[in-house]
């Protein structure tokens, strides 16, 4: 295993034009859907809409603390919390900034019913002056209150996910430039971390590392807690904690970093702590996930149907079947994103079709452990979907020593 020579070399990026770009996008699904306009609350989404970044991680948590009214066609409004306003001002993409009227118990107490029949109020003169009576709106998360009085104003409410969704799934180039850029960033992160792993160490301790370089790169935050070490590996999902990594183990790591620029940087790698050579059932378990990664990145071409693909994917062995990876492939961008792929197996029950085409970046995904055994391997590559195929993003090596 090699590490990069150095930092990645610094690529020139219109943030703003990129912005500009997105906020097309999404409009142009919107009219497709006659739409007239969108209430967006989800924070990764306004970020994608309007370009602005706020309390990413405060603002997902409280309700009506931050959104953004965003029509068909005509001026956006980006509803800040209080005292940020100048966060949004100035932008191309942002025409006009009021304050949010926070619609949290928290904030407003055993008011908060009126509080949020006054932010309804608020969106509804707001769309009828410029979208009319009646119009279609789309509309992210909200309060069940603030939902109920804005459903009584006459208006055709949907759900904003679908636009917002189709709008993120196609990347511009330059949308893979700034993936690029943050997959650089983290790839050196985890190089850092890499080199640090000694028995001894706590999964905090070594998850803090990561953290560290990454957050210092540039990146806005780590979504999950994704890094286990031996007993912790199998079965998946589990937190990363005070446990004490054990010589020998497997140590198992998803990045999933909302990286520079906002983009996902999203792949997987699993290691092995040493000091000795790995076991022959750590190689074997190591040696599958990788088949199954490189079996999916060969099956998906543009044009393929989700169901397509489905049938094409790698067929997971019956003894790890039970501790499956709950998806197959999916969609990323800015975050996880449309499309989720699902595993043949489970395409019946959850599978819904489309096509796989040129611009989406997509991560293929592989968890091998078996029910009863002490360890797993978590592998997943990030790759993007070209005219002619597909081209692997995510640059991280393999472990050479895990692999048979």
């Amino acid at each position: 295993m090699t590490s990069p020579a150095g930092a990645p070399d610094a690529v020139e990026i219109d943030v703003v034009a990129v912005a500009e770009y997105r906020q097309r996008q999404l409009r142009k699904e919107m009219m497709s859907r006659d739409i007239d306009a969108v209430i967006l609350t989800d924070a990764v989404n306004i970020r994608y809409a309007t370009g602005t970044r706020n309390m990413q991680v405060f603002t997902a948590r409280n309700p009506a603390s931050r959104y953004a009214f965003i029509p068909a066609d005509g001026d956006v409004v980006m509803y800040e919390f209080t005292g940020t306003a100048h966060l949004s001002e100035g932008l191309s993409t942002v025409q006009e900034v009021r304050h949010a009227r926070t619609a949290s118990y928290v904030a407003a107490g055993d008011h908060i019913a009126e509080v949020e029949r006054a932010w309804a109020q608020d969106m509804a003169d707001l769309v009828i002056e410029r979208c009319g009576p009646g119009a279609k709106i789309g509309v992210e998360r909200v309060n069940p209150g603030a939902a109920t009085a804005l459903s009584g104003y006459g208006f055709t409410i949907v759900d904003a996910q679908e636009p917002v969704e189709r709008a993120r799934a196609a990347k511009s180039d330059e949308e893979v430039t700034c993936i690029r850029a943050s997959l650089r960033a983290t790839e050196a992160a985890m190089f850092a971390m890499r080199a640090a792993i000694e028995p001894g160490l706590t999964e905090n301790q070594l998850w803090s590392i990561f953290h560290q370089h990454v957050i210092a790169a540039g990146a806005d935050y780590i979504e999950t807690r994704l890094l286990t070490a031996g007993e912790h590996t199998n079965p998946w999902f589990q937190e990363t904690s005070d446990h004490v990594i054990g010589p020998n183990v497997l140590i198992s790591f998803d990045t999933d970093v909302v990286g520079v620029h906002g983009y996902y940087s999203d792949f997987s790698r699993t290691f092995h702590a040493g000091p000795d050579s790995p076991s022959a059932r750590q190689r074997e378990l190591y040696s599958i996930a990788h088949e199954q990664v490189h079996h999916n990145m060969g099956v998906i071409a543009p044009g393929m149907t989700f169901e397509e693909y489905s049938t094409k994917a790698w067929d997971l062995p019956e003894e790890f079947a039970g501790n499956r990876y709950y998806l197959s492939a999916h969609g990323v961008g800015m975050t996880g994103e449309y499309p989720y792929l699902y595993h043949h197996q489970d395409y019946a029950s959850f599978g819904y079709d489309g096509v796989i085409v040129p611009g989406m970046t997509l991560c293929i995904e592989s968890y091998i452990g078996k029910p009863g055994e002490t360890e797993g391997v978590k592998l997943e590559e990030q790759i993007l979907v070209t005219d002619s195929g597909i081209e692997l993003l995510s640059n991280f090596p393999f472990e050479d020593d895990l692999l048979p």
